[in-house]
């Protein structure tokens, strides 16, 4: 578990993170939202022992990253895919990182077969395309077989077979038990991605909820397919529902959730052969709960 305790950290006068507190579960993707200056990437290299928090803690299994006497057995990180020694092998590179934690070379070789980079092993990396780099940081963080991991924009530079691959390796982390914090800017990615989402503003906790609770609690509608849509429609509205028909004849209901218009319609004795709940997308709710909290805003254009 990585836990997030009351964490500020200052560079002078500037607060980037300001008493936020939130804590990462094991068995789930947890993707870390909010705007650009939000605090993620500083939360993200205070939990990995890169900066030193002003007050707080920032814990990886009860511990701080710096007491953690082999690091790569407990936590995994891709923080910046080019920090990388362009003059080295990508198999060297891992070699090196992987003796200082005592992982031996049948490691090296089992992971770079697993991010597809086997073939490129004795490359240098100098000459990857930012998507061979990114799978090859995905390889140092898997280098040690942690529990945990942690990634900041992951998908950067890869293709579409590559999306999907990091997709499924993060789903697959979490469905063996371990701990995944992600950080993305693309919603869409995340919706299919998250179980869980952690959104920060201004360095802030700004929520922390279950994919599930953050569909039902920004639910637009309901769309109610019956073959007695008049005799709904007002039975709906007697118990305060707003109701419109839609183009497919279907009708829009809001006010009520699904089991409510399911209820109405039984003691009515009306049939319902369709109930859909409508939720906002992940983008639209993620740009309502960040309208406050967004540094640098362009002018919008209509479409």
């Amino acid at each position: 578990m990585i836990e997030i305790r009351e964490l500020t950290k200052r560079y002078g006068d500037t607060l980037a993170v300001d008493g936020l507190s939130f804590h990462v579960r094991p068995g789930c993707v947890t993707g870390f939202l909010g705007p650009n200056g939000a605090g993620k990437s500083t939360t993200m290299r205070t939990i990995l022992g890169l900066d030193a928090p002003t007050s707080g803690a920032a814990l990886v299994n009860g511990k701080r990253y710096a007491d953690i006497t082999r690091p790569m057995t407990e936590v995994g990180s891709l923080l910046d895919a080019g920090a990388v020694h362009g003059g080295r092998s990508a198999f060297n590179h891992l070699y090196c990182l992987a003796r200082s934690n005592g992982i031996g070379k049948t490691r090296v070789r089992a992971v770079l077969e697993r991010v597809g980079l086997s073939g490129v092993a004795n490359k240098r990396v100098g000459g990857f395309s930012l998507g061979m780099k990114q799978r090859l940081g995905i390889a140092t963080a898997l280098l040690g077989d942690p529990g945990t991991f942690l990634f900041d924009e992951p998908i950067n530079g890869l293709d579409p077979e590559g999306i999907r691959w990091i997709r499924d390796l993060m789903r697959s982390l979490s469905v063996e038990g371990r701990t995944v914090l992600v950080s993305s800017h693309l919603m869409s990615e995340m919706a299919v991605t998250a179980d869980h989402i952690v959104v920060i503003g201004r360095g802030k906790l700004i929520t922390e909820a279950s994919i599930a609770d953050l569909n039902a609690r920004f639910q637009r509608d309901v769309l109610v397919r019956t073959p007695h849509g008049p005799e709904l429609a007002h039975a709906l509205e007697a118990k305060g529902a707003t109701v419109q028909r839609e183009p497919d004849g279907r009708l829009a209901v809001g006010g009520l959730d699904a089991e409510a218009i399911g209820g109405i319609a039984l003691a009515a004795r009306l049939a319902v052969h369709e109930l859909t709940p409508r939720s906002d997308t992940l983008e639209d709710a993620y740009l309502k709960l960040t309208n406050d909290s967004t540094e640098y805003r362009a002018e919008r254009v209509a479409p």
